[in-house]
């Protein structure tokens, strides 16, 4: 078939196929990955269609099924699968579990050959504190978290913030484009998590933001999908508008569409913006709009809505229960 009359589609399929097959050029890599739940399930199972071998591990039995049915090994100890993995990633919820995940993954030694990948939203100082530990027993260790959401994680064109040397980022870049479309080098330790943490806060905000907008538009007797079209096309443009707008009927994909079911879940954004106060204090940066986010999202986990996406912040406007 010529690329003159391929459609949009069918050539953004067919290059995504064709950097999926560059990105596994000498030979495919057994990889770990510790963390299978809304976003990690569509990670790994993207590194099994770029022709990877992978060794998974969850506590969710489901989970690892489900990744079991598309080629990928079980395991019960998360320290065998590191011991097999040229590369283990891992994508979890709290700072809390991933030093736990990591002090009893790498208990009984490591293979020094292998990268740890870690792609939860954790604190910068956290990543030091492990790049240094796993340093020390002969392994390297990043940070990459991600953003793009699950929509991003499904369709492999999530984005990576990478935090370590310049050799390390060269290393892992090839695994990270099986799962994104932009993966970038911020520097050192833990600068990919100063980059996720600002990202999210900023989410949060516009979030909370469209959820207002769109709340006060239909309550003045705006149709939903048309000022939504008018947002989009002018402005007030953003990924919470667009991609992932609040308002169920105005994108069909969005959480909002499955009574705010899946997705991005109250409880991590509110954990995130948690995280990203800590280093606004910890480097005397005033947040005023992040800050009143926090209380925002605190007050929708008060509520018992910390397992529904966080878009479910217009749903309590729009009920009018909603109260900072």
């Amino acid at each position: 078939m010529s690329l003159r009359v391929m459609s949009p589609a069918v050539l953004n399929a067919w290059s995504q196929t064709l950097v999926r097959a560059m990105s596994t050029q000498g030979g495919a890599k057994n990889i770990g990955f510790v963390g299978l739940g809304n976003m990690g399930a569509n990670m790994a199972s993207n590194l099994i269609k770029a022709g990877h071998k992978l060794h998974v591990f969850d506590i969710s039995k489901p989970a690892c099924d489900g990744l079991a049915a598309k080629g990928a090994t079980v395991y019960s100890k998360t320290s065998e699968l590191a011991q097999n993995s040229d590369f283990v990633i891992t994508m979890l919820p709290n700072n809390a579990i991933v030093d736990a995940s990591y002090d009893e993954m790498t208990a009984d030694g490591v293979n020094k050959n292998t990268i740890f990948i870690d792609s939860s939203t954790i604190s910068p100082d956290l990543v030091k504190s492990l790049q240094k530990k796993i340093s020390a027993k002969g392994a390297r260790f990043i940070d990459a978290p991600v953003s793009g959401g699950v929509p991003g994680a499904e369709q492999a064109t999530l984005t990576f913030m990478v935090g370590g040397t310049e050799a390390e980022y060269n290393a892992v870049k090839a695994v990270l484009e099986c799962m994104g479309k932009k993966i970038t080098h911020c520097g050192v330790y833990g600068m990919g998590q100063a980059a996720k943490l600002c990202n999210n806060m900023m989410l949060a905000i516009s979030m909370i933001g469209v959820s207002e907008a769109m709340n006060l538009a239909v309550r003045q007797g705006l149709d939903a999908n048309i000022f939504a079209e008018i947002i989009n096309s002018s402005t007030g443009r953003c990924w919470s508008s667009e991609i992932y707008n609040p308002v169920p009927g105005v994108c069909p994909t969005a959480p909002a569409n499955r009574d705010y079911a899946g997705g991005f879940s109250t409880a991590l954004i509110t954990k995130d913006l948690g995280l990203a106060s800590g280093v606004a204090n910890s480097s005397n940066s005033p947040i005023p709009l992040g800050s009143l986010a926090h209380k925002v999202y605190q007050s929708l986990c008060e509520k018992g809505l910390g397992n529904k996406d966080f878009s479910v912040v217009y749903d309590l406007m729009k009920k009018e229960k909603f109260s900072v």
